[in-house]
């Protein structure tokens, strides 16, 4: 009698390949369904522990969509993650003739420099720019579409 092997699953610490969206009230966030696939290992902070929450026991050729109530996929919107940034301070750190404008995105280096975080300018003034640094789903319903090509 022979069997038939089942579909590896996700587990704590998969890599996966995958297409995924997510998107907000506003529409897609990310999408890559329209390009190549992501690839991505479980538990290092590629996707919040909620989103990753919901692919652990997930079958390899899974497509499902998930829909994930307001907060709880980024957290609530913290008034806090605003700050203002001093012109010169973004001068120092990357071109002194940028030009910065409501809806911009912009990248800063983590302080030990091994990464990078975005801030969204929110507002701006001759001495300084305000970013907010909320997630631009903190706070939002969000719809997680996720089809699973390969788990290891």
């Amino acid at each position: 009698m022979s069997s038939t092997p089942s579909a590896t699953v996700v587990a704590p610490g998969s890599f996966l390949t995958l297409h995924y969206r997510l998107a907000g009230p506003e529409g897609d966030i990310i999408n890559t369904f329209g390009d190549k696939p992501a690839t991505l290992s479980l538990g290092t902070g590629e996707l919040s522990p909620a989103v990753e929450q919901r692919l652990i026991g997930l079958a390899e050729g899974t497509h499902v969509t998930f829909e994930l109530p307001a907060g709880e996929a980024f957290g609530d919107r913290n008034p806090e993650m605003q700050q203002w940034v001093a012109r010169k301070l973004l001068a120092q750190m990357g071109d002194p003739d940028e030009q910065y404008a409501v809806g911009d995105v912009v990248q800063f280096p983590t302080p030990d420099g091994s990464g990078s975080y975005a801030g969204a300018v929110v507002e701006a003034s001759e001495t300084a720019v305000r970013f907010d640094f909320n997630h631009p789903l903190a706070g939002q319903p969000v719809s997680f579409e996720v089809q699973l090509i390969g788990v290891l």
